[in-house]
């Protein structure tokens, strides 16, 4: 596989977790610091480049079992914590400030949950690689650092457009998430 192939793939597997980082940030609304950015980017990138050297060991053992369900796995993920978003945005409390929204959205759970339905896609890829033979980690070094790059990008474009949207940052952050999950269900 050649480097510039690896790119664009990169690339379309980053996407989705460029658009889930643009719903966070969107959520932040006035929240925003640079450190936010770096962690999304950490978080996706780092799931980004495992789960394409897992899905090739999977793919040595199980090949087109796992094919069959990832894109039900991702839309259930991403449907439940879009979900929990637009309910938490919704809910009648005063837990509006930057720290417990914050404290929210960077829960290690909810950031390994977002990274995982992201990247599920990859692992899928990773079982590509293991049907042709490619070894894995170059283009997964790759992948993971694109999806760094988009992700932390992401975070802040969303920031940006949650300045401007206030109150129903939250809940039009969730939705994207929504739809994220059922475009991964439909393709």
């Amino acid at each position: 596989m050649n480097l510039v192939t690896v790119v664009f793939l990169a690339a379309g597997l980053a996407a989705d977790a460029f658009a889930v980082s643009v719903a966070n940030g969107i959520a932040m609304k006035n929240c925003y610091k640079l450190y936010y950015s770096l962690v999304f980017g950490f978080y996706f990138g780092l799931f980004q480049f495992g789960m394409p050297v897992l899905g090739f060991f999977l793919g040595r053992i199980l090949s087109g079992v796992f094919e069959d369900i990832s894109n039900w796995i991702a839309f259930g993920l991403l449907a439940v914590i879009g979900a929990k978003m637009i309910y938490e945005s919704l809910k009648d409390g005063n837990d509006d400030t930057c720290g417990v929204q914050i404290d929210r959205i960077f829960a290690a759970k909810n950031m390994c949950v977002l990274a995982l339905a992201t990247s599920i896609d990859a692992c899928a890829v990773g079982v590509s690689f293991a049907m042709t033979d490619t070894r894995p980690l170059p283009p997964s070094v790759i992948i993971g650092a694109v999806t760094f790059v988009f992700s932390a990008a992401g975070v802040f474009i969303g920031k940006q457009i949650g300045g401007l949207l206030n109150k129903s940052a939250g809940v039009i952050g969730g939705l994207i998430l929504l739809v994220i999950g059922f475009k991964m269900l439909i393709t």
